[in-house]
């Protein structure tokens, strides 16, 4: 089974692959586009803001989910027994303390970001620690320091950045196609083409992104339950979070996947097309995740 460590370098390596294939496909639709309308500096805006997209997405978004989530930073004295926590588990994980922020909801949750253990942050909702006891918050903190040592919060949030810039890119270049001043002389099966690569790629660049969450997910919850050698204390925590059924009061699709439950709460509304809407869904079925949780327990 799969330790706090065992996906380390392995997501570090698929990180500079994602961003590598973000820029590899944000260049071949611009290059697509630049042919198309005959204007060839469109390549050469792609490849800039591609480039500029992968520093941007590497060093500053954990600023941009801290400001869109409203995440204040907190100390010792103003939340003890969340500091605690987090505190004795970085020391067993053998990890760098991270930031422990709060944020101001009553809806239950958690999110951990950063570009490495050294720049590290965690953070949990008033509602969390209102809802939640010492056993049940040291799971949740344990899950979130897991993504910390697994290096996935640096994987899940530059896949979110990049899939979102995917989606603008798409964006700009439908209109530069149909604005283009001879795009009535090329070929209208290139144009048809054309039109559905563009549709189809910020939503593949989605799904891509979504089922990366997933995964990482599935991981972070076996790696709490190895670190704090008490699975129940993550699948009550678990069992507690979903059965709330209530969304943030500031809830982003695009921080969506970095919290350990879906932020619009929407666990137990899929009785329609659940095979389907799984594919788009931001987090595994928590009814699986605790089963799992509670497996590994016996």
């Amino acid at each position: 089974m799969a330790t706090l460590y065992t996906q380390q370098s392995s997501n570090v390596r698929k990180t500079w692959m994602l961003m590598t294939g973000f820029l590899v496909a944000i260049v071949a639709i611009g290059y697509a586009a630049s042919w198309y309308t005959g204007n060839p500096s469109i390549i050469y805006i792609a490849f800039f803001f591609a480039l500029l997209m992968n520093v941007g997405s590497y060093w500053f978004s954990d600023k941009l989910v801290l400001s869109m989530t409203g995440a204040k930073p907190v100390t010792k004295a103003e939340a003890p027994e969340l500091y605690n926590i987090v505190e004795n588990l970085s020391i067993t994980a053998g990890l760098p303390m991270p930031k422990v922020y709060l944020v101001q909801d009553p809806a239950p949750n958690a999110f951990a970001t950063g570009r490495d253990p050294e720049h590290a942050v965690v953070a949990a909702t008033t509602g969390l620690l209102a809802l939640l006891d010492r056993n049940e918050i040291e799971g949740v903190m344990a899950h979130e320091m897991s993504h910390i040592g697994n290096r996935d919060m640096l994987v899940m949030t530059v896949a979110v950045v990049l899939a979102g810039f995917v989606a603008m890119l798409a964006d700009f270049l439908s209109r530069a196609i149909f604005m283009g001043s001879d795009n009535r002389e090329r070929s209208p099966i290139f144009l048809v083409l054309g039109i559905a690569g563009i549709i189809l790629a910020p939503i593949a660049a989605q799904m891509i992104q979504l089922a990366i969450s997933r995964k990482r997910e599935y991981l972070a919850d076996a790696s709490a339950a190895l670190l704090t050698r008490y699975p129940e204390g993550l699948a009550s925590a678990l069992e507690k979070i979903s059965g709330a059924h209530q969304p943030m009061k500031h809830a982003s699709h695009a921080t969506a996947h970095l919290f350990i439950s879906d932020p619009f709460a929407a666990e137990g509304k899929r009785s329609i097309g659940e095979k389907i809407s799984s594919l788009f869904a931001t987090h595994p079925p928590a009814k699986d995740r605790i089963r799992i949780l509670r497996e590994m327990g016996k």
